[in-house]
């Protein structure tokens, strides 16, 4: 169980607090609900190119990386299709550090044109440097296409061409800065030692009643996170509020054709993807979904390890993951086949297997294995000040903090007859895009 205080801001930012007195640590996590998705179709890698810019220095931190590792600590962020996430830790003494150096960049974050021009070019060599030179680099730019045709999923989280940063204004960027980058669009968890971490922090000026805990009683003494609690007001609460409009994305609709395609490139070896639309983030059938992946690959003795490469030796490499997206999602089945099999066959074999799953029940032994696996990594992945803070970032995120401590029940309901139903959905050929790989031709 993972104990946590939430709590909003006049301004609107969402703040959680998690205290854990046993590590020397404590984390930030700050996570922006901004993603490739809410980009321009003219304007795409902006999320990304955002990514770099909050770190290009602010009002009062013209370095963001100097301080924090003045302070014994580390930062990083990333970004995807639905969010951005900056988090650092740092020794618990340290954490004002981390409230000064975040509240800063949200407030007045340095854009202007020499800043723009410098990480300009970092993401455009970034994008030539992965996807342009890279084998196989430009898959999503192939199976986002392929897979969606409303949604804004549609292009990869990098941008679909190097030229829609290139071309960015200091306008556009500052536009994006001042809709997105606003408290009223954020969520800050700070998770770790508060003992430490708020020893100096006035506590009889706290305005935020949270006495009331989200799980109640979970704390006798909060003198701790109201000292936090009242530090990150100090630090957030002046910062003004954003207009943030209603997310209106077009919805994608259900497919009803195989798409395929078929690219010469400078690969090594021919390559086999295919991608099915499956359920979103926030619907139940994900965890059913999420299990099935798992029945298909994860471990010496998922279907596609032990059949198509052990067994039948028809892929040097395979894969199968469900990506998760907040929206509809894919799951990607990825494979390079062994010499002398063709793509053809080994489409044809993966098409056994999920055919196999379509008509017969898979074991109770083999579901509760998957379901064990899940609650170890569930158990591993919340351990550590930085995988609680973001964690909670990230189910705030989805609407319910909360469900770090549950969503295991989630997935120990799920039956054998549920991801027998989920294969039956989600495998057709009418579900399906198929992307063929092939060495360019020597002319």
């Amino acid at each position: 169980m993972i104990d946590f205080q939430r709590f909003i801001l006049k301004n609107g930012l969402r703040v959680l607090i998690h205290e854990d007195n046993s590590t020397p640590l404590v984390a930030i996590s700050i996570l922006y609900d901004v993603g490739s998705r809410d980009e321009n179709p003219l304007r795409t890698g902006f999320a990304h190119l955002f990514e770099h810019l909050m770190f290009a220095g602010s009002a009062n931190v013209p370095d963001f990386d100097l301080p924090i590792q003045l302070a014994g600590g580390e930062n990083n962020a990333f970004t995807n299709n639905d969010m951005t996430n900056f988090y650092a830790t740092v020794p618990a003494e340290n954490l004002e550090t981390l409230l000064w150096i975040e509240s800063d960049r949200m407030l007045k974050l340095n854009i202007n044109a020499r800043s723009l021009n410098v990480q300009r070019k970092v993401v455009v060599e970034e994008f030539k440097e992965t996807t342009l030179n890279e084998p196989y680099g430009d898959m999503w730019h192939h199976m986002s296409d392929m897979v969606y045709t409303k949604h804004t999923y549609r292009w990869p989280v990098i941008g679909l061409e190097p030229k829609h940063i290139e071309e960015a204004s200091l306008t556009d960027v500052k536009d994006f800065y001042k809709k997105f980058y606003v408290p009223n669009n954020a969520i800050v968890v700070v998770a770790g030692n508060l003992e430490k971490s708020a020893v100096d922090f006035d506590i009889e000026t706290a305005s935020y009643d949270i006495s009331d805990s989200v799980i109640p009683g979970f704390l006798e003494d909060k003198a701790n996170v109201l000292r936090v609690a009242r530090r990150i007001e100090q630090w957030f609460g002046d910062i003004p509020q954003g207009q943030v409009s209603i997310r209106k994305l077009p919805q994608e609709p259900k497919h009803t054709q195989q798409v395929r395609r078929v690219v010469e490139s400078n690969v090594p070896v021919e390559a086999l993807y295919m991608a099915f639309l499956s359920p979103a983030r926030k619907e139940e059938s994900y965890y059913a979904v999420d299990l099935l992946t798992d029945v298909l690959s994860n471990g010496s003795s998922s279907r596609f390890y032990r059949r198509l490469l052990k067994e039948r030796r028809i892929f040097s490499e395979i894969d199968c993951f469900q990506t998760g997206n907040i929206d509809p999602g894919v799951i990607m089945i990825e494979g390079k086949p062994t010499d002398g099999v063709s793509l053809e066959q080994a489409e044809a074999a993966i098409w056994e297997e999920l055919d196999i799953l379509k008509k017969e029940l898979i074991t109770e032994q083999e579901l509760q294995k998957l379901k064990n696996k899940i609650e170890s990594q569930q158990a591993f992945g919340d351990a550590g000040a930085l995988n609680k803070a973001m964690n909670l970032t990230y189910y705030e995120l989805l609407g319910d903090a909360n469900l770090i401590n549950t969503e295991i029940e989630k997935y120990n309901s799920i039956t054998i007859n549920d991801i027998q139903l989920a294969a039956q959905q989600i495998f057709t050929p009418e579900n399906s895009a198929v992307l063929y790989y092939k060495p360019k031709k020597n002319l």
